[in-house]
């Protein structure tokens, strides 16, 4: 399966904010730990309104959170 055009860093991110759990970020924006595991890995491209809930659970901009790398 190819990546998606996207990278993120859910993951530094999970880490930089006490070492937060895929389950916990998962649950603060409505999605299973499964997705933000697929999500964090390039597999899953999550729909803009769970991107915007990411972001703003680490109180980032979408920019700082998910970056283009297509093309």
């Amino acid at each position: 399966m190819p990546r998606l055009p996207f990278d993120n860093d859910i993951k530094t991110l999970r880490f930089l904010s006490g070492e937060m759990t895929q389950g916990d970020l998962g649950d603060r924006v409505g999605v299973t730990r499964q997705t933000i595991a697929a999500i964090e890995q390039g597999k899953y491209s999550p729909s803009l309104e769970v991107a915007f809930r990411i972001a703003r659970v680490f109180d980032k901009p979408l920019e700082e959170v998910f970056r283009w790398a297509g093309d």
